[in-house]
């Protein structure tokens, strides 16, 4: 920010996760902030995405956005205290321990939770939704950034000047297209099925039986089963829910659009339920099964970018570190 007394003006491209905590940064760090993002309106209370699990040094700096209301971090979390890992028999059907660290300190959410949480926290007017992102020049001087949007309600082109132009559009970044041309995903050479199943109505069900007799610690554990070939991870979400993940090695898929996970229809969805009952362990295949909307990420990665801001323009979130599904990291 130049200028006595001047707030500078960034304008964020994407309002997920990593585009909504440089909101909170940077308007903590006086700045005004605008969020741009194509979606209609805010997901807060959709079902939308799946589990994920917040380090103690995400969990600090999440806390640090919220002041006056740190208890409401806990409140949308679940504390994951230990991390197991076992090793499965896909022959016999049975898994033993192999390593259990009972030190871990990792809080379980579910992506829309902590994003309406942190949403919820931001003034509504900073986020402007149903804006599709389409180029941005930097003036001559180097002091603002112009960026077009297209408002999808009415088509209607707008035009927006800030002096810090933030990339937090995912991994599959079109303004990380601009300065690097010749960037290319690599593919991990392996998919990751994912869904949460919601037990609320069938605590007592046979499946729920099952799944916490061979998952005794579920509700503060990380749980990890090695396979021939794949593995999956295991936990609890807040409001009686299981959130699981499945890696299946398989060639790389065409990915449409902007988005790496992939829409699956109901043959795919019967061909990977008969598969995990083939490899894994009765009582997982049963919570995948009965899952409702499973969904397919396909999984990148790349080599650290020498680079990640040019003049006023700065890569956030996947745009500048695209890292394998299972890594936890900062949330920003």
């Amino acid at each position: 920010m130049d200028g006595e007394g001047k707030r500078g003006k960034a304008v964020i491209v994407g309002g997920s996760i990593a585009g909504i905590s440089c909101a909170h940064a940077l308007t903590l760090a006086g700045w005004d902030v605008l969020v741009l993002e194509k979606t209609p309106s805010s997901p807060t209370g959709s079902p939308t995405g799946a589990g994920l699990g917040l380090n103690s040094f995400s969990q600090q700096i999440i806390q640090s956005w919220l002041p006056h209301s740190q208890q409401l971090l806990h409140n949308t979390t679940i504390p994951l205290t230990i991390d197991q890992n076992h090793v499965t028999d896909s022959e016999k059907k049975v898994h033993c321990a192999l390593t259990r660290d009972e030190s871990f300190n990792f809080r379980a959410a579910h992506w829309a939770d902590l994003h309406g949480l942190l949403y919820t926290a931001l003034p509504s007017d900073i986020f402007l939704w149903g804006h599709l992102f389409l180029s941005f020049h930097v003036v001559d001087g180097k002091g603002s950034v112009i960026v077009k949007a297209k408002v999808l309600e009415t088509g209607k082109v707008v035009e927006i000047a800030g002096d810090l132009l933030v990339a937090a559009d995912g991994c599959l970044s079109s303004i990380r297209q601009k300065y690097l041309p010749d960037f290319k995903l690599r593919y991990s050479g392996y998919c990751a099925w994912r869904g949460v199943l919601d037990f609320s109505k069938i605590e007592n069900s046979e499946t729920i039986t099952g799944i916490r007799k061979a998952y005794p610690d579920l509700g503060k554990c990380l749980y990890f089963d090695l396979a021939s070939g794949t593995h999956t991870g295991l936990y609890e979400l807040p409001n009686k829910r299981l959130n699981w993940i499945w890696y299946v090695n398989q060639p790389e898929a065409e990915v449409k659009g902007t988005s790496v996970t992939m829409k699956v229809n109901s043959d795919m969805i019967q061909k990977m339920q008969q598969e995990a009952e083939k490899v894994l362990i009765p009582e997982l295949a049963k919570v995948i099964k009965e899952t409702r909307e499973p969904f397919l990420n396909f999984i990148y990665d790349s080599d650290p970018l020498e680079k990640i801001f040019w003049d006023n323009v700065v890569l956030v979130g996947d745009a500048p570190l695209l890292t394998v599904l299972e890594a936890q990291t900062c949330p920003y």
